[in-house]
């Protein structure tokens, strides 16, 4: 099931920052990127959520995009990956995996549930305008990229 060019759902999660975060709340202040991660043990993710956070700021401060790493993991394995990794970015905590099943979905692996890796590019309207979910843990959308992508209006930086 492809969200792309429609509503992306709503959710709040509990945030690495000791705050909630509602996707509905973040729209109201510009686009926001929703990326959807295995849990704190995984490489592929950690690589994905260094390349935006080396972008969060510029994004945030010059196009208002807000960036919201859900993870399936509780909160203290993910406050450990954000340290360990020096990330500038606060996780959300998905443990139960609902928020990442309403998205790209879920897998049962040797870790217990995991989300499928994703990313969403969600306007201010609340629709998603880009959707990559992974074929494998390695295929991920890297930060530039989405830098790129928004400030080309939603279109591939590479088209044409």
């Amino acid at each position: 099931m492809s969200l792309e060019h429609s509503h992306a759902p709503d959710f709040t999660l509990e945030s690495t920052s000791g705050e909630t975060v509602t996707l509905s709340e973040t729209l109201a202040d510009g686009p926001t990127v929703v990326l959807i991660n295995r849990g704190h043990w995984c490489s592929f993710c950690a690589e994905q959520l260094q390349t935006f956070s080396e972008v969060s700021y510029d994004l945030w401060f010059n196009d208002g995009v807000d960036v919201l790493p859900v993870v399936t993991d509780p909160i203290g394995p993910l406050t450990e990956m954000r340290d360990r990794y020096g990330l500038d970015i606060q996780l959300l905590a998905d443990p139960d995996g609902e928020v990442a099943d309403r998205y790209s979905g879920t897998e049962e692996t040797e870790r217990g549930v995991t989300g499928i890796a994703a990313t969403y590019v969600v306007d201010g309207d609340g629709d998603v305008r880009y959707e990559q979910v992974a074929d494998n843990p390695g295929d991920r959308t890297y930060g530039n990229y989405v830098r790129y992508f928004v400030r080309q209006e939603f279109s591939d930086p590479f088209d044409g």
